[in-house]
């Protein structure tokens, strides 16, 4: 077996193997953190890179996921040594009307980003089912009002199942302060959740959800406003990162679309394998100049709930998320 170097320690592949083995759920748990894809593949990277050289004075006193999830937490503490917490737009102010003049964008740190699914799930059916729960937009932007360290044992604790006492060793403190500090997390959670739009998780074994995003796509695709707001609950909200401006309600989503969002009509939609357990797809709007060619749009991103779509995302800062998503920078029809 091979061996590397590193600072003192000796690391064989295997050890290396066994940090990889963690990437999917350490970037999850980062992201959950973070509120950003982008963020949480650095602090990923930046954990292993810290592990590497400081193996040698792991001497295995816990297990490498805990050692790695320590490191981990350390590593998105110290990125979030700032006020600055990211939001969805209906987060910042109330819905604006449909034909509200758009504001500027805003910078990209503002904003809860999406994560692909293949970032951040195992291949066990059982565990996605578990980890989408708490990957949803919604969620995230929740656990970001929560202060650096209270998001951190809120996560552990609740979502992670750590122990207390496993916890308190990953941040140096007791357990009695854990468990103070998940019980001012679960209590602001509740304030926070109590506004927030229901969602289901997505089954794509579901087969009334899978006709529920096919009718969107056709719909869509098609632009028939009549269909579409057939699809939508009445509190459906309509957002598009990053601008600040947002829609809630049917007949306002459409009219919407038929004024300042008219640029989608006649758009494509490249469904994804998801975002944050969501149906998801790569939005292209045909080309202002080449005719027969569409260019990137937006990652948009579908939240249901029973028989209706509850949210639209739009995130529309394709130069960073659409080489994130694998797609390609244009749309052809054979």
């Amino acid at each position: 077996m091979s061996e590397k170097a590193a600072g003192s320690a000796t690391i064989t592949d295997e050890v290396l193997q066994s940090f990889e083995g963690h990437r999917r759920e350490l970037c999850a748990y980062a992201y959950r953190m973070l509120g950003s894809s982008f963020e949480a593949e650095d602090a990923v990277q930046e954990t292993f890179t810290r592990a590497w050289k400081s193996y040698d004075s792991f001497e295995g006193r816990s297990s490498v996921r805990s050692w790695l999830y320590k490191i981990t937490t350390n590593v998105c503490l110290d990125m979030l040594d700032g006020p600055q917490r990211r939001a969805r737009p209906m987060d910042l102010n109330g819905p604006s009307t449909p034909d509200s003049t758009l504001p500027p964008p805003e910078p990209d740190y503002v904003w809860v980003e999406p994560i692909p699914n293949a970032l951040a799930f195992g291949a066990d059916p059982a565990e996605a089912a578990s980890t989408k729960d708490t990957l949803r937009l919604a969620f995230v932007a929740a656990v970001q009002h929560l202060p650096a360290s209270q998001r951190a044992i809120l996560i552990m604790r609740e979502v992670l199942r750590f122990s207390a006492s496993e916890t308190a060793d990953m941040l140096n403190v007791s357990p009695a302060s854990v468990n103070s500090a998940l019980q001012r997390a679960r209590a602001t959670m509740s304030k926070v959740q109590e506004a927030a739009t229901v969602s289901d998780l997505f089954d794509e074994a579901d087969e009334k959800q899978r006709k529920l995003v096919d009718d969107f796509v056709t719909a869509f695709e098609s632009y028939d406003m009549g269909a579409l707001t057939e699809l939508l609950k009445a509190d459906v909200a309509l957002s598009m990162p990053p601008f600040s401006l947002w829609i809630s309600g049917p007949e306002n989503v459409a009219a919407f679309m038929l004024g300042t969002g008219s640029a989608c009509f006649n758009s494509r939609l490249v469904r994804l394998e998801g975002a944050n357990g969501m149906p998801a797809f790569g939005h292209y709007k045909p080309s202002a100049d080449q005719p027969g060619v569409w260019v990137p749009w937006s990652i948009t991103t579908l939240e249901l709930n029973g028989d209706r779509i509850s949210g639209l995302t739009f995130f529309l800062d394709t130069d960073k998320l659409f080489p994130l998503f694998g797609l390609a920078p244009e749309y052809r029809e054979n």
